[in-house]
């Protein structure tokens, strides 16, 4: 039998990752720091295929799930900025996106409406946590090929960003419309 708040655990486990992924990383246990990434990313998946597959989805789950993974990935970009692998303009465009469709979700949910994710918004989240991961593992020191994959995969996953904002905002239109 399958513990019913298992999602919400394996989501709070991806959230207390996020200070020992910080930790390793800051004290230059890259490999570390990329194994508990990875571990968390992992979580990410397994949540969302219990929560539906045994109908265990909860209102924690709806708001921690996807916060769980903006917290683990806003943080990973703010460690990959700081050492000069990522770009600040894309960090910065991550945040603002999050924080758009964060805003966009809690006028929704005060209007009592749910906007589900889209598959741009899957899309993005899946490119993005492979090009971290390859990011964190230093992939792209292998050599051109590898530096080409991980960054390309990076840059596609910036560009899923924007997609799926705009994708974001275009189905919560009703949300901006209608009255509070």
């Amino acid at each position: 039998m399958i513990d019913k708040n298992l999602p919400n655990k394996l989501t709070m486990c991806r959230v207390i990752a996020i200070p020992i992924f910080i930790v390793l990383f800051m004290l230059g246990f890259r490999i570390g720091s990329a194994v508990v990434f990875v571990l968390a990313s992992i979580t990410d998946y397994f949540d969302g295929v219990i929560a539906r597959k045994y109908n265990l989805i909860s209102n924690f789950g709806k708001l921690m799930d996807p916060l769980a993974d903006k917290m683990l990935v806003i943080t990973a970009l703010f460690l990959l900025t700081e050492t000069k692998e990522v770009h600040f303009l894309c960090t910065l465009i991550v945040i603002l996106r999050e924080l758009t469709i964060s805003s966009i979700r809690l006028i929704a949910l005060e209007q009592n409406k749910v906007i589900a994710a889209s598959m741009w918004g899957k899309f993005k989240t899946a490119t993005q946590m492979v090009a971290v991961i390859l990011l964190l593992f230093k992939f792209y020191n292998i050599n051109v090929v590898c530096y080409y994959i991980t960054y390309g995969l990076f840059y596609i996953s910036t560009a899923l960003v924007i997609i799926s904002l705009i994708d974001y905002v275009i189905k919560s239109k009703e949300v901006f419309t209608s009255k509070l």
